[in-house]
């Protein structure tokens, strides 16, 4: 059994292949429990590398994801051999969440942490009306759509580009502001905003056309209206490999097609 410069803990989704590469990883490396861990590695797809990050958000321990899942856009490539090594060349990345107060339909209010996306949706089969502001100023209206979505550049490559929004290099400031299937104004496909801004959301017509609002894993139903703004006090990390960091991730998908 090999041990690593640094304790690491190993984390499996429940899918077969991620318990036995747990298993694998087990017998090869010394572990530690999670706790006593100064590195957290991760075994599954992006939704249990979010999971994980929410879990060891602003503990200080970084996270190195290893893919045996299905996109795996957040996990570097699964290999048995050379995990200290890895380690101590990996790329660390700071992720800031997004920060969700949502109000329902009763007047209570609800927090939650978003490390992709803050998203809203339409609840019924009638579209919804929003209208939007940033930093306290109305920008729209009213925006007739399916819903709307405020994506970190972690989340750019997620829900956000499969709805045509753009993808942000993760060193960027930025957060992106994306309709999900816009009727009025038809021509609008969202902006691009300043991490440091803060969006507020109104439902109009919350009762005839009921909105739910989602961030990341938690969905709150019925909400009347959310603000949306960064968590810069709080943070996750994440580890890449050098030769196939998250900056070259970003890259390689805009040249896709």
């Amino acid at each position: 059994m090999q041990s690593t410069s640094r304790p690491i803990a190993i984390l499996a989704s429940e899918t077969p292949d991620a318990a036995e590469a747990a298993e694998t990883l087990s017998a090869l490396y010394r572990t530690v429990p999670p706790e006593e861990a100064d590195v957290i590695v991760a075994l599954g797809g992006d939704g249990f590398m979010l999971q994980v990050l929410h879990r060891f958000m602003d503990t200080g321990k970084p996270i190195y994801g290893m893919n045996k899942g299905t996109v795996g856009f957040l996990m570097n490539e699964f290999r048995d051999g050379g995990l200290s090594d890895r380690l101590d060349r990996a790329v660390e990345t700071v992720i800031h969440p997004l920060e969700m107060t949502a109000v329902d339909e009763d007047g209570l209010t609800h927090s939650a942490l978003a490390i992709n996306e803050v998203a809203l949706f339409r609840q019924s089969y009638q579209a919804a009306r929003l209208k939007i502001s940033i930093d306290g100023r109305t920008r729209l209206e009213e925006l007739v759509c399916d819903g709307v979505l405020v994506a970190t550049p972690t989340g750019s490559t997620a829900y956000n580009l499969s709805a045509q929004g753009p993808i942000i290099p993760i060193s960027a400031p930025l957060l992106a502001l994306t309709p999900v299937s816009a009727f009025r104004p038809r021509r609008w496909r969202g902006a691009l905003l300043s991490r440091h801004q803060v969006v507020d959301i109104e439902v109009l017509e919350a009762g005839k056309r009921p909105v739910n609002a989602v961030a990341d894993h938690r969905e709150v139903k019925s909400v009347r209206s959310i603000r949306i703004c960064e968590a810069a006090n709080l943070r996750s990390l994440i580890l890449f490999d050098p030769e196939h960091s998250w900056d070259e991730r970003i890259l390689a998908e805009q040249f896709r097609y």
